[in-house]
């Protein structure tokens, strides 16, 4: 009795809370049982597996009955005329042209865009050269305005330094006569 108890256990263990409802109802083996029954097919229930409960769907071969409410029914055939085929074939052309006349629309639209970014994008450039160009020329002035500045202070330094060779001439040629 106590092997049996503690192999009850275990196998309850093993068994998900849906098998053993179902159990409770349908005492037949677990394999065996059914779990769903369409017209179609059955669901039963197969041994669990680690990552979850598992299923097995069987389909059945469908009825002579069942064939007969699903077969669709092909549409009634009617006479088409040369007239119904020649409007038919107006309307494709129609809808060809306008369809075409978009396409049209859109690409010259697309173009019209292209283009107005493209003088934008030209604008922009010379915009850019004139701007760079009056920086280089500005650039430039400062550079020639610098080095005449640097040349006019070289210059009178130069001259200060011939003044001051000229007076320290002067006063060597003094020194030379008040000795001589």
């Amino acid at each position: 009795m106590a092997k049996t108890a503690i192999a009850y256990k275990e196998k309850m263990k093993e068994l998900s809370v849906f098998s053993l409802i179902c159990s409770c109802f349908y005492p037949e083996a677990r394999n065996k049982l059914v779990v769903c029954e369409f017209e179609d097919m059955e669901v039963k229930p197969i041994n669990k597996r680690a990552s979850g409960q598992a299923f097995e769907v069987i389909l059945k071969p469908p009825s002579p009955m069942s064939d007969a409410a699903h077969s669709i029914a092909s549409p009634p055939k009617r006479e088409v005329s040369l007239e119904d085929i020649q409007k038919k074939l107006e309307a494709a052309e129609d809808r060809r042209r306008s369809q075409e006349a978009q396409v049209l629309r859109a690409l010259a639209e697309k173009r019209e865009h292209e283009r107005d970014v493209l003088l934008k994008a030209m604008e922009e450039n010379n915009n850019f050269s004139k701007m760079a160009e009056e920086k280089l020329t500005m650039k430039m002035e400062q550079i020639k305005e610098n080095r005449e500045a640097h040349l006019a202070a070289m210059m009178e330094r130069l001259q200060e330094k011939e003044r001051h060779a000229a007076v320290v001439r002067r006063n060597k040629e003094l020194r030379e006569e008040l000795t001589a």
